[in-house]
């Protein structure tokens, strides 16, 4: 598989499959409209933002669930590489999930026998996992799956010259706020998709082990600033050139709205920079 292919096509054929969820979801959220005060969890609280978007609608997607307090992150595709049991590479089911090593902060270098590091610039995800049903309080001690291309567009495990890698993906269990983080790379902009990184919420680090236990999939993207910044560096000329080929108004996750799905920055290229989103989900 070339490092590429797994670009628009592939996700898009992944979220037809949830066109139905998606059209009720709206209906949903249409109905409630006239009723439900909406107060959107989304974005980080730490650290200053280094622009803001400026492509495309930064509306609330039309997957996320009101309740009465706050907006729940919308649901997403896991996109063709989740690696999480629910589907196979070439050498069958690939399922990082229950692998000796995979819960663990750091997700940059490989683990479980594999010894691949993934180059980039430093960036630290926080997330903040805040319950809906509770007046987006603290959702506890769930637990967060998370993975992402390389900088080169690739996704360990499936993409060509990485499929004996599994770097950038990993587990954390929150703590009692339901704050936990990840320090890894800024991920390349491969053709077809703006630059993401996926997740699954589980209630308990215990049960993230099976991504049948998985409550919540969803992806979280960038502010435009600090994507040009980022990709102006060397090491990240093939992703400028697919970002300028692509934008939120035309990306097929993110076209619907992604205000809940925009991360907050801080941070500069020398020192790393620090990503922050709070998620509300329905506990």
């Amino acid at each position: 598989m070339d490092a590429y292919d797994h670009g628009l096509a592939a996700d898009l054929e992944a979220l037809m499959n949830m066109d139905s969820t998606r059209r009720r979801s709206l209906r949903w959220l249409l109905a409630g409209a006239a009723t439900l005060p909406l107060m959107a969890c989304g974005g980080g609280s730490v650290g200053t933002g280094t622009g803001s978007s400026s492509s495309g609608s930064s509306g609330t997607g039309s997957t996320g669930t009101a309740t009465a307090s706050c907006t729940v992150i919308p649901e997403e595709t896991g996109g063709p590489y989740p690696g999480d049991g629910t589907n196979s590479n070439a050498g069958g089911i690939v399922n990082v999930l229950t692998q000796t090593g995979v819960v663990r902060s750091d997700i940059r270098s490989s683990f479980n026998g594999a010894s691949g590091m993934a180059a980039g610039i430093a960036l630290t995800i926080k997330l903040k996992i805040v319950n809906a049903n509770n007046s987006c309080g603290a959702a506890g001690e769930f637990a967060v799956y998370l993975w992402h291309c390389d900088r080169e567009g690739r996704y360990s495990l499936y993409s060509s010259g990485v499929t004996d890698q599994n770097y950038l993906r990993g587990v954390q269990g929150a703590d009692a706020n339901g704050e936990l983080t990840f320090t890894t790379i800024f991920p390349g902009c491969y053709d077809g998709r703006m630059p993401h990184v996926h997740f699954e919420v589980y209630r308990s680090l215990a049960q993230s082990s099976s991504a049948s236990n998985r409550i919540k999939t969803s992806q979280f993207t960038f502010p435009m600033a600090t994507l040009n910044e980022v990709y102006a560096t060397t090491g990240y000329s093939s992703s400028a050139s697919n970002l300028s080929r692509i934008s939120y108004t035309t990306d097929n996750v993110f076209s619907d709205g992604y205000s809940l799905q925009l991360g907050t920055m801080s941070g500069n290229l020398t020192d790393g920079y620090v990503v922050t989103l709070t998620v509300a989900v329905a506990a």
